[in-house]
């Protein structure tokens, strides 16, 4: 790819002319199927998930690979924390892989296709992609080609196409009853809260921040109002729209409250909210999801716009294997 095709070299060149944050639509679009005849089939060992344990994004696949004891039947590598050089013909920085797998601990690097970066893996997929090269990446083995990268559809074809090979195939994270309601919080969470911490983050100017930042704010009172009734934001049962908010919450004081300006009001200073995060973080698997050395490491170290010096504040250290008591409500 010449380095002179433009392209959105990371999220934080995504702005508008008013210095607000706009995020672009996933490019790879495809599904996996359960149909054994379509073109990408659920098949054990055939596909490969490529993440960052620092992404929100890519982490809520890898929460839903563990809930649903994918882990044997679908291989993930993660890249290094900080990004890197993609390339040496040009400037783009990115998510990269480790030289080898001691470099740095929870990062592995790729044998399967012998990618340096992510951004390889785009290449080997599309000769003429010029977008952005983001995780998760649901890579197909056999084909040798990126089959998604979109996150809000990785985990739907987890929680249904692969029944047959799953662990748990009996949970249920989207149940046909919920779906509506489900669908009408994820348009909500993702607009104020797990993209609008980015929006308070990457705004250029002082009124978009203002506006997200005071939309950010509304929602997490909402939720807080919600979690004081019931265990989880649609009752008593755990959907795909908790996993979708929870990545953000477990991210919300060690680094966003800092480094994206959202200090109005601590996650800990919520106490509903702050023990569903914890009563999230217990549900078998999702804990060895969160790596938050690795997720401290690529906020602060990897926008320099942000924190030039790339310094890693030492707090909060937060231990969300303490109890949370949210069971009373289920009972």
């Amino acid at each position: 790819m010449s380095s002179s095709i433009q392209m959105a070299r990371s999220a934080l060149d995504e702005m508008s002319a008013t210095g607000a944050f706009v995020r672009t639509p996933s490019t790879f679009r495809d599904s996996i199927s359960k149909d054994p005849d379509s073109r990408f089939p659920a098949e054990a060992g055939r596909y490969h998930l490529y993440v960052s344990y620092a992404c929100p994004w890519a982490s809520r696949c890898l929460a839903y690979l563990k809930i649903k004891g994918l882990d044997k039947a679908i291989s993930f590598t993660s890249v290094k924390p900080i990004w890197g050089r993609t390339k040496d013909s040009d400037e783009h920085m990115g998510w990269v892989f480790p030289a080898s797998d001691t470099e740095e601990p929870g990062a592995e690097a790729d044998s399967l296709n012998g990618a340096k970066s992510v951004r390889e893996l785009y290449e080997l997929a599309s000769s003429n992609y010029s977008g952005k090269f983001t995780v998760p990446v649901l890579w197909d083995k056999k084909l040798k080609t990126i089959v998604n990268n979109e996150s809000a559809e990785i985990i739907r074809m987890f929680n249904t196409e692969f029944n047959d090979i799953a662990e748990n195939p009996g949970v249920d994270l989207y149940p046909p009853h919920l779906q509506a309601q489900i669908n009408e919080i994820n348009d909500s969470t993702y607009d104020s809260i797990n993209n609008g911490v980015y929006k308070c983050g990457f705004a250029k100017k002082q009124e978009p921040y203002d506006e997200a930042v005071t939309k950010l704010y509304e929602a997490l009172d909402k939720c807080e109002e919600i979690l004081s009734k019931q265990r989880y934001l649609c009752g008593n049962t755990l959907t795909e729209a908790d996993i979708r908010l929870f990545v953000t919450l477990i991210r919300f004081d060690e680094v966003y409250a800092v480094h994206f300006k959202c200090n109005k009001k601590l996650l800990r200073e919520y106490p509903n909210i702050f023990g569903y995060t914890k009563d999230i973080f217990q549900v078998p698997g999702v804990s060895s999801t969160v790596h938050m050395e690795h997720i401290k490491k690529h906020y602060y170290g990897s926008h320099p716009s942000i924190n030039p010096f790339g310094i890693i504040p030492h707090g909060p250290n937060i231990d969300y294997s303490t109890p949370h008591h949210r069971h009373n409500f289920s009972n």
